[in-house]
């Protein structure tokens, strides 16, 4: 990431190299992108100059293995999210990487020099003229061969949004150089980054497994506390029941309940006159 001060903006590389072999995540990828983009930015209309473009390298493969349903929703969203004050740049070799219903939405083109080494090359420079503004002045598909290193065909949107006629350009080069930073050169724009105070911690995030893993285990804790709870409780009305059931039978056991039953039922016997025989008093019958 590049800082830069002179209030110009913020240039942010986002580096996919590791799936790039993988097309369908990296086409995935990009839209969901762009659709977080489109869901989050507020409404702008139209404005002098976009919040934030898009410049997506190696185009081809959002488009290489793209569903329909795939390019439908990536079609829309480059529809759409032009009122919310973004741009969006496809960077490919040829025009015919992209789908019609995309390029259709383009309205700036900057196309540099195709050569044409087999006939399949010249049909495709023949498909790349015919996307340009008709001109008059240019011979487009033959200029597009003969072009050099830093030229470029160029067509734009004027204030009313009508595409301006097809120049040739010459382009400038980038005033820096075109090389891989050495280890010091990294650690110094590292040191003077602003925002190295919050990206030069090393966070050791939770992974998705992790959470689930995690949701799992406190799910089944909470499965075995009301498990073990509801046990607990059928345990303890099981003793309740066994202690009031031993306390009657304490006192249906007891001799003074004995003693009390026998007099009542020989006092109500004598009351009806009837007297208990010797054999069942022995016996210990009433």
């Amino acid at each position: 990431m590049l800082n830069i001060k002179d209030g110009k903006g913020v240039i942010s590389i986002l580096r996919l190299t590791d799936i790039q072999d993988r097309p369908k995540l990296f086409s995935t990828f990009m839209l969901q992108l762009l659709a977080e983009v489109y869901a989050n930015f507020p409404e702008a209309g139209d404005l002098d100059k976009p919040k934030l473009v898009l410049f997506i390298d190696e185009a081809h493969l959002v488009f290489q293995e793209a569903s329909s349903v795939l390019l439908d929703q990536i079609e829309a969203i480059i529809k759409l999210i032009r009122s919310k004050g973004v741009g969006v740049f496809f960077v490919t070799q040829s025009p015919a990487d992209i789908p019609e219903e995309v390029l259709g939405q383009l309205g700036l083109k900057v196309q540099h020099a195709l050569r044409a080494f087999t006939a399949k090359d010249r049909k495709s420079i023949k498909l790349a003229a015919e996307n340009f503004p008709e001109s008059t002045h240019y011979q487009v598909d033959a200029l597009l061969t003969q072009m050099g290193i830093g030229e470029a065909m160029v067509t734009v949107l004027n204030e009313k949004g009508i595409p301006t006629p097809l120049v040739h350009t010459m382009l400038r080069a980038p005033q820096s150089r075109m090389d891989v930073l050495t280890e010091q050169e990294i650690d110094t724009l590292i040191r003077k980054s602003d925002l190295v105070k919050s990206y030069n911690k090393v966070v050791n995030r939770d992974s998705a497994k992790e959470i689930l893993e995690k949701k799992i285990k406190a799910a089944k804790e909470d499965e075995h506390r009301a498990e073990m709870k509801e046990q607990r409780e059928k345990a303890s009305k099981t003793t309740s029941r066994r202690r009031e059931k031993t306390t009657m039978e304490k006192i249906m056991d007891s001799s003074v309940t004995k003693t009390v039953t026998r007099e009542l039922t020989r006092g109500l016997l004598g009351a009806l006159g009837i007297r208990t025989s010797s054999r069942r008093k022995k016996s210990g019958w009433f």
